[in-house]
């Protein structure tokens, strides 16, 4: 145990916030630099080491928190990096934009605030690149067998990397022009400065991962010549089809989906482009969407120079604090005041959109909403509270529906499906077609950044284990496991 009194003795502290005046203004991370590293090790001591910890429950990689921990309060850095990549590919990637469903589960958390988990993830990783104690892992001996994986987001990037050093040849195809699907284009700068996923994949270059950019299989590369020319595929292409708002107006100019919006703005800062073609800039903003890709929009609005920015979410108002059908350990929804939102703009709950308004030239000015409410487990609309907003800049953040499948990759493998229209896999992630196999979003569906990460982990195995008929690698979960929720 790291400090037996730690948690008696030691409050919680996180990480600091640069003020708001300062970071609106240009994109780096929120966060101080620095400043968690005077306060981590006394925080990391706050854990109660307990008998059974339920912050592995919490988290699906299965970190080994407890120990990372007391090697952070001894401030024994290499021990402490070397146990959290030990469930872990990319910590500085969780340790960033992670919600933190283990610290919901933090056995401190029924009654104390939670050990700062997630900060001294982030520290450890950190301080471990400053010391060079991130090297490339490359295999012992080649085992002859080759991999392509599709998609280059946290599930792909897991997966491939687990593959090519279990001695595997490793091509990963990304559609876009740069690796890293959404953490690349769909994740703002002042989240995670992309400097982060650059040096990750200078070390998989080193480790021996291909990677070829600007390939789009099912378009520029059929999907039955990809398997035909590779031993095995990793199918990690994500959840990109946008979930659309069928609203009258909905055609006008000016109303976009996030992931239309937010790409470009990151393109800005990769320097292609001198100003984003979807701007802020002096308009009234409205994202459509509570939740973190909406934050991502209000944030962005917000360095754009927005005149005004509303978010608005058909859900009523989280608590503050857990309700009693979402006791602890699961991960409960309370109202969450994200860095986005601390720097401004208004957040409306219990709304839906009715329609939207645009001038002569079919560009919108404004949105119609009126308040909502359930009722015996129904939506309905209450009369006379019709409202008029200004809009002339429209983001729908309203999560994503499913796998692309206009792109042909689906009906070119011949994947089947499963009921909520997500590829089909088995207990090892294996999909209908031999050797094909699935992790992250286009089998689990829209999830967050850990479930991705342990499924790219866990379908590496299954993959490894196709391959030479056994298996050495991590596999922390399966297909069917769910996060710890009612």
């Amino acid at each position: 145990m790291a400090d037996p009194k730690g948690f008696l003795t030691t409050g919680r502290e996180v990480a600091e916030t640069r003020p708001v005046g300062e970071r609106v203004k240009d994109w780096n991370e929120v966060y101080v630099p620095g400043s968690l590293l005077p306060i981590i090790s006394k925080q990391a001591g706050r854990c109660m080491d307990c008998g059974i910890p339920f912050c592995h429950n919490g988290c699906p990689l299965g970190n080994l928190i407890p120990e990372w921990n007391d090697y952070a309060y001894r401030e024994d850095w290499s021990a402490a990096s070397e146990r959290l990549h030990a469930t872990n590919n990319f910590p500085e990637f969780t340790g960033r934009l992670c919600p933190a469903p283990c610290e919901s589960a933090c056995v401190l958390g029924i009654n104390q605030p939670a050990v700062t988990i997630k900060n001294v993830e982030v520290s450890i990783i950190d301080k471990a690149w400053d010391s060079g104690d991130v090297t490339p892992q490359p295999p012992e001996r080649l085992s002859g067998k080759t991999v392509a994986v599709i998609g280059s987001g946290p599930a792909g990037l897991a997966a491939a990397q687990q593959l090519t050093r279990a001695g595997h040849t490793v091509a990963v195809f990304e559609r876009a022009d740069r690796i890293g699907g959404l953490l690349r284009y769909g994740i703002p700068a002042f989240k995670m400065e992309k400097s982060h996923i650059n040096r990750r994949i200078e070390q998989m270059r080193a480790e021996g991962t291909k990677f070829r950019t600007e390939v789009e299989i099912g378009k520029d590369l059929d999907a039955a010549k990809l398997r035909r020319r590779y031993d095995a595929v990793v199918i990690a292409a994500g959840a990109t089809v946008s979930r659309d708002l069928p609203a009258p107006g909905r055609e006008l100019n000016g109303i976009h989906f996030a992931m239309e919006y937010l790409p470009l703005a990151n393109k800005v800062q990769e320097g292609d482009l001198t100003v984003s073609p979807i701007t802020a800039e002096g308009k009234h903003v409205v994202v459509i969407g509570g939740g973190d890709t909406g934050a991502d929009c209000v944030g962005t609005a917000h360095r754009q120079g927005a005149a005004s920015v509303t978010q608005l979410e058909i859900m009523p108002q989280p608590g503050e604090e857990r309700n009693a059908n979402q006791p602890w350990p699961t991960f409960p929804m309370l109202y969450k005041v994200t860095s986005a939102h601390e720097e401004g703009g208004e957040r409306i709950y219990s709304v839906s959109t009715t329609h939207f308004e645009g001038d002569e030239d079919g560009n919108v000015q404004s949105l119609h909403l009126i308040e909502v409410e359930f009722k015996d487990g129904k939506l309905e609309q209450k009369a006379g509270t019709e409202r008029v907003i200004p809009a002339q800049l429209v983001t729908l953040a309203m999560g994503f529906t499913g796998t692309d499948q206009a792109n042909g990759l689906v009906q070119q493998f011949g994947l089947d499906l499963d009921e909520r229209g997500n590829i089909a896999r088995d207990e090892n992630y294996a999909t209908n077609v031999d050797g094909v196999y699935v992790a992250g979003d286009a089998g689990r569906g829209q999830s967050l950044i850990v479930w991705a990460i342990a499924e790219g982990r866990s379908a590496a195995r299954g993959v490894d284990r196709f391959l030479t008929g056994t298996s050495a690698l991590h596999a922390p979960i399966r297909p069917t496991d769910r996060s710890l929720m009612v």
